[in-house]
């Protein structure tokens, strides 16, 4: 028997990816105001969680001081897929990777981890386009901030 594609059907669906996947982790505190009426993390939060952790680290890493960086990143380009929902009160894990560095962007991918599972309950990307703070025109990558993003193409180490 051949098996049929709903007419709508897209290519299949690819398998969630594993924490080992990505190079480096960062806890995330659910809030009970994440849950939607429908008893699961909301997808605007997801985005939310994206934008912390990638922020979060270059700050950690030195390569971003919200106040006063000359060169800042614009998102331009975001999206995710769910694998399996998120509540309050999870534990969840944001695993980060740089998957692609630019003359003056990165494409960040981040998989959100439920728990202890080594398989994502989502997975997304944004892209940064890094620009002048006052002029907001596209700059080069500064050296430093480069430095800090080619450490985060490895994945994680065992």
């Amino acid at each position: 028997m051949r098996e049929t594609l709903a007419p709508n059907a897209g290519p299949p669906r690819e398998a969630a990816g594993s924490r080992a996947a990505y190079s480096r982790h960062v806890p995330i505190t659910t809030r009970w105001a994440d849950n939607d009426v429908y008893g699961h993390v909301n997808n605007v939060v997801y985005y939310a969680f994206f934008d912390t952790a990638v922020n979060g680290l270059l700050v950690e890493a030195g390569a971003l001081d919200i106040a006063r960086s000359p060169v800042i990143g614009l998102v331009v380009e975001t999206g995710c897929r769910y694998h399996a929902p998120l509540a309050f009160p999870d534990r969840v894990t944001a695993g980060v990777r740089a998957a692609r560095i630019g003359r003056s962007s990165v494409r960040y991918e981040i998989g959100l981890f439920r728990g202890d599972a080594d398989a994502a309950s989502a997975e997304g990307f944004f892209v940064h386009v890094y620009v002048d703070r006052a002029t907001r025109r596209p700059v080069p990558l500064p050296e430093p901030l480069r430095s800090v993003l080619e450490g985060w193409t490895r994945p994680a180490s065992p």
